[in-house]
């Protein structure tokens, strides 16, 4: 019987710990889950799950470092915190838990800190990296947008160092504010409204004004070996609503091929990318498994159980994942039956 702990996750954990639960090689499971909120659905397919306190960097790895070693954890699959857990993945490698993160401690603090990655990723043609700016004052702000605009492009920003659609929004002048006040809330914003916001202070964290990319947008999760050596990569179109399709798009495999033959992340990640007239550029690389990553895996490939298989070193044949599948997701009641532990 193999201990998993996975520390705060999104609610999909769900899906994961079903899938390495339900491994087509009948390898036994028990899992730990610890979340702020006990009632998180992240929680719901745990065997055991605990409450997480609200402490950060070395104490909060100290925290997971402690639980590990008290429920004999064998593995161990964090989202929060990875940086720090990462710094200190030595303490772990003590008492025996094997831990699902990027060693690359510089690697790590770059893909999730976006200005630093596309800096990182300047000149090793791997991917197209959309026109940027990095600003954090209200002038810098405007001067980015204008040449930006002036460049042809439509503008959006978002802060540097955040998750998902956290701090997106898309400049939009030609909003109505009294439609808007009746319609549904919206990523849009003005120019103006931005701008007259961020100067209500002199310096503010740090945004990334970036070229839109209004074309199609696709998640392309992957699993690699411990050492980067990619296993597995299947792209997921996003589509109408939620929708999604398969495909086998051959420019975004080799996408994938050339990231990981030059980055060599382990184990479970994902790169997100949009078109814009005809290219394919990068959003972000995710060094986790992502939100959507249940739905890829109706290619008939389990990968969260590869990425654990990934961990304990053990042999993998490349899976053949079945493309051209549309699929998308529904609400599904759970009665939820919980055993703490401390």
């Amino acid at each position: 019987m193999t201990r998993v702990y996975m520390n705060r996750w999104f609610s999909v954990a769900y899906h994961y710990i079903n899938m390495i639960r339900n491994n087509p090689d009948g390898e036994s499971f028990e899992f730990f889950g610890t979340h702020p909120d006990i009632n998180h659905m992240s929680l719901l397919a745990s065997d055991h799950i605990g409450t997480e306190p609200a402490v950060f960097g070395r104490e909060y790895v100290d925290f997971c470092v402690d639980f590990c070693k008290r429920n004999q954890i064998d593995i161990f699959i964090p989202r929060l915190h990875m940086e720090e857990i990462s710094r200190y993945v030595h303490l772990f490698d003590e008492i025996g838990t094997k831990v699902m993160v990027c060693r690359d401690i510089e690697l790590l603090d770059s893909m999730i800190e976006k200005d630093k990655f596309y800096e990182a990723l300047q000149g090793k043609d791997l991917v197209t990296i959309p026109d940027y700016r990095v600003v954090n004052t209200a002038e810098q702000f405007k001067q980015a947008y204008e040449e930006l605009t002036a460049a042809g492009h439509k503008v959006c920003f978002k802060p540097t160092k955040s998750e998902g659609g956290m701090g997106f929004r898309i400049i939009d002048n030609e909003r109505d504010p009294l439609r808007d006040l009746y319609g549904y809330v919206t990523l849009s914003t003005t120019f103006e409204q931005a701008y007259e916001t961020l100067s209500l202070t002199e310096h503010f964290d740090t945004l990334m004004v970036m070229e839109l990319l209004d074309g199609t947008e696709y998640s392309i999760d992957c699993v690699a070996s411990a050492e980067g050596e990619l296993i597995t990569a299947i792209p997921r179109r996003k589509s109408t609503g939620r929708t999604y399709l398969l495909e086998d798009t051959p420019e975004l495999l080799a996408i994938a091929d050339r990231i990981a033959t030059s980055l060599r992340i382990p184990y479970a990640f994902n790169i997100q990318v949009r078109y814009n007239n005809g290219i394919p550029k990068l959003l972000e690389i995710n060094p986790r498994m992502s939100g959507g990553l249940y739905i890829t895996c109706l290619s008939g490939v389990n990968m969260p159980y590869l990425a654990v298989q990934a961990l304990q070193g053990k042999t993998i044949d490349p899976p053949d994942p079945k493309f051209g599948i549309q699929a998308g997701y529904v609400e599904q009641p759970l009665i939820m039956e919980m055993n703490r532990v401390e």
